[in-house]
């Protein structure tokens, strides 16, 4: 019996196109007949990720900023910060990136000091709330994680820049261009073992489906693990099972076959 069900975002729930399938709002509501615990488990802004579900949110539980802020029913269930004295070290890192641009993500708001065009626009994507400051460093609000955009690529480009870090921070290749830095072992699947022991469901009793390198942990926190048809090689690895691509309608379709919705 499934009881707990988590699925990514962008590469997963999401199409190509940024949107839901609509037959997903149907499954949605069977599973909440069935009592099953639907999460979205996103790199994105919890505020984003409220604005994407308005209309259910209040039933469903959001696993934001890569497993650093959980919410349920609009009540904060997890909170796991990131030492200030490191997120302005790996903000002045940030800086000397050429064609990148850093967010400090915190508990109330997005914060940037950069308005480029192209960097607002990916901005814009994934933050609800944001807030534009002449100076990083100055900012007062818990920090989740520090995200940097890198128009030259994360996995390969910005990644390397903080390999010195490893072993202080938890650091995820969240999408290709995509990197996100949080307190050490802190990461979706962290989150989702947590959520298992607060509400005693097993490993067993967990579904979850992936597409990116931060979701790989999430990938060994159930046994139901989905990796998607379009997803990173890597993940394929430790993904126990696959699902349809996203624009295959994957995540809905594998949870209508496999809980006979």
């Amino acid at each position: 019996m499934i009881k707990l069900i988590a699925t990514d975002m962008d590469g997963t729930l999401l199409d190509s196109n940024n949107k839901i399938n609509p037959e997903f709002y149907e499954v949605f509501e069977k599973l909440k007949e069935k009592d099953i615990i639907f999460a979205a488990a996103s790199g994105r802004q919890y505020y984003n990720l409220v604005d994407r579900f308005e209309d259910i949110k209040d039933n469903m539980m959001f696993i934001a900023e890569n497993g650093t802020f959980v919410m349920h029913k609009g009540k904060e269930i997890l909170l796991n910060s990131l030492d200030r004295r490191i997120a302005l070290e790996l903000i002045k890192i940030g800086h000397t990136i050429e064609n990148a641009y850093v967010i400090l993500c915190g508990k109330k708001a997005a914060y940037i000091d950069n308005t480029d065009k192209r960097f607002m626009e990916q901005v814009n994507k994934y933050y609800a709330k944001v807030k534009i400051v002449d100076d990083l460093s100055k900012v007062h609000d818990d920090i989740l994680k520090v995200t940097i955009c890198d128009f030259n690529g994360s996995e390969n480009n910005s990644y390397k820049y903080f390999t010195d870090y490893n072993d202080k921070v938890q650091i995820a290749v969240a999408g290709e261009i995509w990197l996100d830095m949080m307190a050490k072992g802190v990461n979706k699947g962290l989150a989702i073992s947590k959520l298992q022991k607060l509400l005693n469901i097993k490993h067993e009793e967990t579904m979850v489906f992936g597409d990116y390198l931060n979701d790989l942990e999430m990938m060994q926190s159930a046994y139901h693990s989905y990796a998607m048809e379009n997803a990173h090689s890597d993940l394929k690895k430790v993904a126990r099972f696959m699902a349809k691509s996203n624009d295959d309608n994957g995540v809905v379709r594998t949870i209508k076959e496999k809980l006979e919705l």
